[in-house]
């Protein structure tokens, strides 16, 4: 096969230097390994039911509004335009952004925070693991192991937080948790295009769905800036063209801040190896202004869309399902799919747990609807 990888900088991530599988395959004659690892989880069922899993707006709310597989999509696009322009492996980004959310639950962080609460006397759940979870054991296509077998470097990218205790149960993996260490630059790098990409389209949906008011993000200082922009270039322009006009300018700012101010942490990091990436500390980075420009814009969107009373009250709605689930699973474990037994195999609480998971928003309505509505069928 040609090699695909000859124009990456020598601290960029390579398939032939890959730290391997967990079960060793043969080589493809056609794919590098961090293709295989993207293609992998394309194909995957977790992959397919991000299409009706929430951001912030639950999936019947509106047909617009993202969801976690467009988001995902999102994150992966702004990752390997950056990934490009600092000669780093842009199939890496790629399969790291597109497997980041693979674990999370349905109803977005509302029902990662109720299910971690459900399990609190049981180990907890993080959503950065479970998916880690979710490609190492929980997907079946193989027949020779569980999960997706991915590369050490998709793996290590996709778990970007993880408390002490569960690193430590990790081995290699873990390890950077334990000693302060940095991943890869790629893995560094799809974690800000996550944030960059769910702050603008956390913006574009909290204005189509009428809860942001232009007036509002007026006070932002990124907005703020850009929308004066947009008005001086198209005198009389608004709507949703003056809004998509913002965004896309906010985002191609914060691209090539990003992009800029990495390469000059590189620089004078001077890594020779992924290794001296990894013994460094973080190098991709906004520059100290953007950086604090991006915090406002959080905390606007914290206050003003997050904590809005009618995205709480779905937030609400929304615990009170994976709570009710949870609780009357563990009281008759009979009501579960017979796979999620543990009279199968298995801690009970952590099955249950891998259930709720997995479950679109939807499907956890209508389950919850199954259980405790008696007009309900089977």
């Amino acid at each position: 096969m040609t090699d695909l990888e000859s124009h990456l900088a020598p601290y960029a991530a390579r398939s032939a230097h890959t730290r391997g599988r967990v079960h060793a395959e043969p080589a493809s004659s056609s794919r590098s390994e961090f293709q295989r690892d993207r293609d992998r989880v394309i194909h995957s069922t977790a992959f397919r039911r991000l299409e009706y899993k929430t951001q912030v707006f639950v999936n019947h709310e509106g047909d617009l509004f993202r969801t976690r597989l467009t988001h995902s999509l999102e994150v992966a696009q702004i990752a390997r335009s950056i990934a490009r322009n600092l000669r780093l492996n842009e199939d890496l980004v790629e399969a790291i952004s597109l497997a980041h959310d693979l674990g999370h639950t349905p109803f977005g962080h509302a029902g990662q925070d109720a299910l971690n609460t459900c399990m609190k006397n049981h180990g907890g759940f993080e959503h950065n693991l479970q998916s880690l979870l979710v490609v190492d054991e929980l997907e079946e296509r193989y027949g020779g192991f569980n999960g997706l077998n991915l590369t050490f470097e998709t793996r290590e990218g996709i778990l970007k937080h993880c408390s002490r205790v569960n690193a430590a149960a990790l081995g290699e993996l873990g390890r950077r948790f334990l000693e302060g260490a940095q991943p890869s630059l790629e893995a560094q790098l799809a974690n800000l295009a996550d944030e960059i990409a769910y702050n603008n389209h956390d913006i574009d949906d909290g204005l189509r769905s009428g809860l942001l008011t232009l007036e509002q993000l007026d006070e932002v200082p990124m907005w703020g800036r850009h929308r004066a922009e947009v008005t001086a270039a198209f005198p009389g322009i608004n709507g949703r063209r003056a809004i998509n006009e913002t965004v896309r300018r906010m985002i191609n700012t914060l691209i090539v801040d990003l992009i800029e101010t990495t390469g000059r942490n590189i620089a004078a990091a001077s890594p020779k190896t992924i290794d001296a990436v990894r013994a460094a500390g973080p190098l991709v980075a906004f520059s100290p202004k953007i950086h604090e420009e991006a915090a406002a814009l959080k905390r606007f969107l914290f206050r003003h869309l997050y904590r809005h009373y009618l995205v709480m009250r779905m937030s609400a709605k929304a615990q009170r399902i994976v709570s009710d689930l949870f609780s009357a699973f563990m009281q008759d474990s009979r009501l579960l799919p017979p796979q999620y037994q543990a009279s199968h195999g298995g801690d009970q609480p952590r099955l249950i747990a891998h259930y709720i998971a997995g479950m679109t928003d939807r499907y956890a309505i209508r389950e919850h609807r199954r259980i405790f509505a008696v007009s309900e069928s089977n």
